[in-house]
């Protein structure tokens, strides 16, 4: 198979969010929406917050507006509660549907995350929805060999998707914890992008790293898209990824802000 350009995966500056070209759309891709969070929070920990799903939502409209995207792609955790989908969590998926896929006139493409147990029965049939495998997907030009694979990544990515050029996922919610000179910190949302490991990933899907069609692929990790929903301290070593795949599989990986600031491979920010 002849190889293209490699897709660029284009962070949208100060937003949990990129661009990226898949033939004739312009696709908008997040991670973790977490619709229906804020009842998630008062079930789950006793929390009470008055809900952000229109901010939410309105947000992620002017970014798609702004970006001129004709799809969504969501990289799992569209949802919040693991397992049925009701109350808030639905009414928010059900607002979002309209706005996006009626109103806006985008598609949305979605690669299931580990919340997303009660998604298919939803929105399973509904008109301008993909939902792709639990172990996600390609999207793009596989005949120019200009390919994204997409998935949440909570578990090992379908074998395919090896065979990419880039490979996006979430699950992580990368943060970066700052230190300064006192003893204070921050934390910051943040992006990481390396190179994988052959072997590693061959030997998880199961598959011959010497027979593999392997794209040597970039992973891109994104930050989740809902303020509310924590995240990991990937520049702190007792935190630990949540990925079967991660860290083990990161030949290395940069830290990158919002804004676009790098601050280098991550493990020594």
């Amino acid at each position: 198979m002849a190889r293209g350009s490699r897709p660029r995966i284009e962070p949208v500056p100060d937003a949990p969010a990129a661009t990226v070209d898949l033939g004739a759309d312009r696709a908008l891709v997040i991670g973790d929406y977490h619709a229906g969070i804020e009842a998630g929070l008062r079930y789950e920990r006793g929390v009470e917050l008055p809900s952000d799903g229109p901010a939410r939502r309105q947000r992620l409209l002017e970014l798609l507006r702004n970006e001129h995207a004709a799809r969504l792609v969501v990289l799992g955790d569209l949802g919040h509660r693991i397992g049925s989908v009701d109350g808030a969590e639905r009414e928010e998926l059900d607002s979002l549907y309209k706005a996006v896929v009626e109103n806006f006139g985008a598609r949305i493409t979605v690669a299931p995350g580990n919340h997303d147990g009660g998604l298919e029965g939803l929105w399973g049939d509904l008109e301008g929805v993909d939902i792709l495998p639990q172990a996600g997907g390609l999207l793009g030009d596989a005949d120019r060999g200009e390919t994204v694979g997409v998935c949440h990544g909570h578990t090992w990515p379908a074998p395919e998707l090896l065979s990419a050029e880039v490979i996006c996922m979430a699950h992580e919610h990368p943060t970066v914890k700052l230190t300064d000179s006192v003893g204070g910190y921050r934390t910051e949302k943040a992006w990481l992008r390396g190179r994988l490991d052959r072997d590693i990933m061959a030997a998880g899907v199961d598959a011959d790293p010497d027979t593999i069609t392997w794209g040597d692929p970039e992973l891109v990790v994104v930050p989740s898209f809902n303020d509310r929903s924590g995240g990991t301290w990937v520049n702190v070593e007792s935190e630990g990824f949540l990925s079967p795949f991660l860290p083990e599989a990161l030949v290395d990986a940069d830290c990158y802000l919002l804004d676009g600031t790098r601050l280098g491979a991550y493990n020594s920010v």
